[in-house]
């Protein structure tokens, strides 16, 4: 008994260790390759400090580097750049390319296979549908390169303001915050109440986790390292229905995330912690963000599949030469030089989507939009092994599939019923739900939220769109006795229905004559979680590459998490300042993993505002106060007291 709580009070003094020597390792990782000077040289200095790696890039934080204008690249106006796919990756580099980079507009192509930018960022009415939501987009304060670009991108709403300014204004005006995380019993609060209700054992597994190297979560799953003091506990209820994480995905992206969010482990129960667009991602992020290229004059050439890129390999160099594509005109090949920079988009989460309506499952003769992602990347990854594994993502899709549906509604006892759940106004225009709803019982673990109405520019005043996804889709309902892969959208919207608490003589006519449910399966929305190794994502920028990158969320970047608006735009500003020789720094992923005031917050967080010095210690208990008392006169004091390890009463 005594190893144990020995244990238990030796990990939180780990936390400020592990944190200065993680910090360590960091700033050695991000110096430049070319080697450590022999110790008999050493010199205390800043000389260096900004040098760029060997892929042509470096990281700082502040905003010294923020706020600088690059130089023009040399040679620029000689170079022209390809991006193959136009999500919000592809879209960001081709800001970049613009913006820092200097490059002129119509020598920027961007090829997409689909006849609408914006890849798993969409948000339309589908005129034969009705509106249409895959996805939502959460964000927070330190998504350094995301803020980066949309400072420079203008409002299509404001004259004379940012997409950034726009967002910041609202927020602060209308800060998001939930008032009901998860409800059972058909609507009924949980009363999960901001707690976590995490055992002292299960808070030890989430502990030794955060510090496990990667190397030794390499083809791991949650549930290799996680048992049921976590599972059942109220943090993985948060955890997953939030991250969509399930316990077969990867332990190695879990602990990323941890590490990557550590900051905001207060503001997971309420998600006091994210902030939102006014309207769907697409309005609110991709129509500007191509309003700016169009002006700027870049080329946007639609309904054009990419198949491969060729590669010739010189030595150590790898040199993109030819984009082979099929567009309106038939096959086609673009042959390059070493001055034309590639972008590829490898891999995608949306790719495959198969699309229901309110009187058809997405299954059978349903419309399957396919836009070849998964088949390039293997063409490209078979001319060489740095160019990734996608086999390790796309291989089992029955590990990486859910399904989403948006409802739309003017219903007044819907709304109504809406109402009494999240104790808003869901047609007031302001936060609705704050973020999803959890229904906890529910045998699809099924999920819904409000954002703020209307979430298209378009939408009717009195009609309210509800998001809904599901992580268990080949369950069978509580009321819909099938699962929900098989279900129509009448009838994903009965079973909500029932989860809500709406009378069940009243749901079937409301399913189907008062909500238009558009459901939609994605084979590969969560592939980035499968469990993997290093090398299975290439690196934005593979080693030896001249002219070529991969962007998005299955490219590698270190220390930040994929599924996130970040991730993308983070890939594409390294892609372009690596390629184009920009010399301006990359934002490094916010520091919070090496703050210790952030990871003492987070140890007394965990425990639902208990000290880790209230634990019981065996016997280290007579040596707490003692050794309270030595450093009562210390920093260090004033440091544990301000983040409540020491509380009133323990001297």
């Amino acid at each position: 008994m005594g190893k144990k709580w020995l244990r238990t009070g030796a990990s939180l003094v780990a936390f400020g260790a592990a944190a200065a020597a993680a910090l360590h390792c960091g700033k050695r990782a991000f110096r430049s390759l070319k080697g450590s000077p022999d110790e008999s040289d050493f010199r205390n200095t800043e000389r260096g400090k900004n040098a760029k790696n060997l892929k042509g890039i470096y990281y700082a934080k502040g905003n010294y580097e923020a706020f600088a204008r690059p130089e023009k690249p040399e040679g620029v106006e000689q170079k022209s750049a390809y991006l193959v796919g136009s999500g919000l990756a592809s879209l960001a580099a081709a800001c970049f390319l613009i913006r820092d980079g200097q490059m002129k507009g119509e020598r920027i192509h961007i090829l997409e296979t689909m006849d609408l930018a914006g890849g798993a960022c969409d948000g339309i009415n589908d005129p034969t549908r009705g509106y249409v939501m895959r996805g939502g987009r959460e964000m927070e304060d330190h998504f350094e390169c995301l803020w980066d670009l949309f400072r420079s991108i203008p409002s299509l709403e404001t004259e004379g303001i940012s997409v950034l300014d726009e967002y910041y204004w609202l927020n602060k005006h209308d800060p998001n915050y939930s008032l009901c995380r998860a409800t059972e019993r058909r609507g009924e609060d949980a009363h999960t109440d901001g707690r976590f209700g995490l055992s002292q054992k299960g808070s030890m597994e989430i502990l030794k986790l955060f510090f496990t190297r990667d190397e030794d979560l390499y083809d791991k799953a949650i549930e290799d390292v996680f048992d049921d003091e976590v599972f059942r506990s109220n943090f993985w209820l948060y955890w997953r229905t939030m991250f969509a994480f399930e316990n077969w995905h990867s332990a190695l992206e879990m602990k990323l995330y941890l590490q990557r969010f550590i900051h905001h482990i207060g503001g997971l129960p309420d998600f006091s912690a994210l902030k939102f667009t006014k309207y769907n991602q697409y309005e609110s992020l991709i129509l500007p963000m191509q309003r700016y290229l169009e002006k700027a004059g870049v080329h946007f050439q639609f309904n054009t599949r990419v198949r491969n890129v060729r590669f010739r390999f010189e030595g150590g160099r790898k040199i993109a030469e030819s984009i082979e594509y099929r567009g309106v005109e038939g096959e086609k090949t673009i042959p390059l030089t070493e001055n034309d920079l590639v972008f590829v988009t490898n891999g995608s989460c949306t790719e495959g989507t198969i699309y229901g309506d309110q009187t058809h499952a997405p299954t059978g003769d349903a419309e399957i939009r396919e836009s070849g992602c998964w088949s390039l990347w293997k063409n490209i990854a078979s001319q060489h092994p740095a160019f990734g594994r996608p086999e390790k993502f796309c291989g089992d899709t029955s590990r990486s599939s859910w399904e989403s549906a948006t409802l739309t509604t003017k219903n007044p006892r819907i709304i109504e019923r809406i109402k009494e759940i999240c104790r808003r106004d869901p047609l007031s225009g302001r936060v609705v739900t704050g973020g999803i709803v959890s229904c906890r019982d529910s045998a699809w673990l099924m999920s819904w939220t409000i954002n703020r109405q209307g979430q298209f520019k378009e939408q009717p005043k009195d009609e309210v769109c509800v998001w809904i996804y599901g992580l268990f889709i080949d369950r069978d309902g509580d009321y819909v006795k099938k699962p929900m892969k098989e279900c129509t959208g009448e009838e994903i919207c009965a079973e909500w229905l029932y989860h809500i608490g709406i009378p069940a003589a009243e749901i079937e006519e409301l399913a189907q004559k008062e909500a238009g449910t558009v459901p939609t399966l994605m084979p590969f929305i969560t592939a980035f979680f499968m469990p993997r190794r290093k090398g299975d994502r290439p690196d934005v920028i593979p080693d030896g590459s001249v002219n070529f990158a991969f962007l998005g969320q299955f490219a590698e970047t270190p220390r930040d998490t994929i599924f996130t608006t970040e991730y993308s735009v983070r890939t594409a500003m390294e892609a372009v300042y690596g390629l184009l020789g920009v010399d301006r720094a990359v934002p490094e992923v916010w520091g919070s993993v090496y703050d210790i005031r952030e990871l003492l917050d987070a140890s007394v967080k965990l425990m639902d505002g208990k000290s880790p010095l209230e634990l019981d210690l065996g016997p280290l208990n007579p040596l707490k106060r003692p050794l309270l008392r030595k450093l009562q006169r210390t920093i260090l004091y004033k440091l544990l007291k301000d983040h409540k390890v020491i509380k009133d009463g323990m001297i």
